[in-house]
Parts: structure tokens; C-alpha cells; sequence
């Protein structure tokens, strides 16, 4: 399973918001958390829980199996 690098978390959250064209909110519903949330974890203003963050990684491992997303650097 691939894990979001949480230190750039700010960029790589909208980087798979650009990649699968989602806004906060489209992002926030396919996670199950708020929209809020989402938004600050772009500004940097908080780091997801455990369970946020496992919800990230799981969903981006399977928008990247369904090769609609493709991150780099968060494998090395």
C-alpha cells in the first residue's frame, strides 16, 4: 500500500485533487470527512488523523490501481 508523505501534504493533497479533478468537497465526500477538513489540510493548517490518513492512503492506492492517479515521491 502506498502512504501519502504527510510532510508535503499541503501540495500532494492538490495534486490528487488536479490529477482526478475533484474539488475539496469531492474530495472530502469520497474520504467520508468534511470539506473543511480537507481544506486545512491543503493550507497546512492541520495533519489528518490516523484514520483520516488511512482513508487518503487507501483511496489514493485505489484511484492509482485504477491508474487514474499517479504520484511520485511518496514510494521512494
Amino acid at each position: 500500500m502506498m502512504a501519502i508523505d504527510v510532510q508535503n501534504l499541503p501540495e500532494t493533497v492538490k495534486e490528487i485533487r488536479r490529477q482526478l479533478s475533484l474539488s475539496q468537497e469531492d474530495l472530502a465526500r469520497a474520504l467520508g470527512i468534511s470539506f473543511a477538513t480537507v481544506n486545512r489540510w491543503e493550507n497546512g493548517l492541520v495533519k489528518p488523523s490516523k484514520l483520516a490518513k488511512a482513508q487518503l492512503d487507501n483511496f489514493c492506492a485505489k484511484m492509482t490501481r485504477q491508474g487514474k492517479l499517479k504520484l511520485t515521491g511518496g514510494d521512494k
